[in-house]
């Protein structure tokens, strides 16, 4: 009889401990967005040839700058939403010697649009 009632539990511990999959879906999780939070609109008056004052005047303050000087800003938009996967959007700005953008790069994971992001 005990090996019988031993059965019973280990089937119902089991169908239990497999619930909790499902249940993840119904558990409530916020949109976590981290670093700058950039809009296309921003981005799009970006110019090469702008001052490090207009940069800043436009996108705010750099996540990070380079570690050899600052003539390199890096703005980073992360976002992980409830129940998706992470999207990244990174802007790399780099500055010439007169302090002024020359070149302006964008990478992001999985093509994704800052409109999409939003």
């Amino acid at each position: 009889m005990s090996l019988l009632r031993f059965i019973i539990v280990a089937i119902t511990t089991s169908f239990l401990l497999v619930g909790c999959s499902f249940v993840d879906r119904w558990v409530y999780r916020p949109d976590i967005n981290q670093g700058n939070y950039l809009t296309q609109e921003a981005v799009d008056k970006l110019k090469v040839g702008q001052t490090k004052e207009q940069v800043l005047f436009i996108m705010g303050s750099p996540m990070l700058t380079s570690i050899f000087g600052d003539d390199i800003w890096y703005y980073v938009f992360r976002q992980n939403p409830q129940h998706g996967y992470t999207k990244q959007i990174t802007y790399t700005i780099s500055f010439n010697s007169a302090g002024n953008v020359a070149d302006i790069k964008r990478t992001a994971s999985d093509n994704t649009t800052l409109d999409e992001m939003e």
